[in-house]
């Protein structure tokens, strides 16, 4: 039991940190700025209010963050040549180390006015990122989280990613378990007291099959449809979640400001 309380107070900790810089970069994402400028700022941030940029030298990625762009479904490498333009849609996705511990979030941000299938598709990422944390508490099963997600984005006409899941974190960036963004109710293992880990649903317009590109890192939509993502880090307590990056600027989904 203090062990877990002990974790939670740190990763408490570093989801601030992360949440932070996330609103700290809501304020500099505009037209006209590179992708690899919201890396600086993001690693400026986090260096400068004690923290490390996990990213950061991960399995050889080069960045602090990934910038993921309209068909992008994750983990795009930020880039010097890559200037936000009027129409993008872009994700980024922030992990701060502090004390060992890692918090881990993405959100996403409109370049000008989205298009009304651009905003469904990001209200609904959000919307299922949310439906599946609010069920959370111990004795729920990972397969329900799944279910929450698929269930809304399919209802809404989305495909949810297949390729890519949440998964466990505290002392180490990716640990057990993965968690799925589909599946059936009642499935998988149960959730106890104690438990962190990411929710991270990626969701398509189109259909849900990516591919890799040749740089090894950046994951796209096959039929080149737009994708959206957010994320959170959690914590199971004994009666319900613990959300440890929220936002203390109530940014939740766009528009922000």
């Amino acid at each position: 039991m203090t062990d877990y309380l002990e974790k939670f107070e740190k990763m408490r900790i570093a989801g601030k940190l992360a949440a932070q810089t996330l609103d700290m970069l809501t304020e500099n994402i505009k037209e006209g700025i590179s992708t690899a400028y919201i890396d600086k700022l993001g690693y400026e941030f986090i260096r400068d209010n004690g923290g490390y940029s996990a990213p950061l030298y991960y399995r050889g990625f080069t960045k602090s963050l990934c910038t993921s762009l309209n068909h992008v479904v994750c983990h795009g490498i930020p880039s010097e040549n890559r200037i936000l333009e009027e129409g993008d849609a872009v994700n980024v996705d922030v992990t701060a180390i502090v004390n060992d511990h890692y918090g881990d979030t993405s959100r996403m941000f409109c370049i000008g006015s989205p298009s009304v299938k651009l905003k469904n598709l990001i209200v609904t990422t959000y919307d299922s990122m949310m439906k599946a944390i609010k069920i959370l508490k111990p004795g729920i099963k990972l397969g329900d989280i799944g279910y929450e997600i698929q269930s809304h984005v399919e209802e809404k006409g989305f495909s949810v990613v297949k390729d890519f899941c949440g998964h466990g974190i505290s002392t180490t960036f990716h640990e057990p378990p993965n968690i799925l963004h589909y599946g059936r109710k009642n499935t998988g293992i149960e959730l106890k007291p104690g438990m962190t880990f990411t929710i991270e649903p990626m969701i398509n317009e189109g259909k849900f099959d990516t591919k890799m590109l040749n740089d090894g890192w950046t994951a796209v939509t096959k039929d080149k449809s737009l994708s959206a993502q957010f994320e959170h880090t959690i914590g199971i307590t004994e009666n319900g979640y613990e959300i440890f990056t929220e936002s203390a600027k109530g940014y939740s989904k766009p528009p922000y400001l």
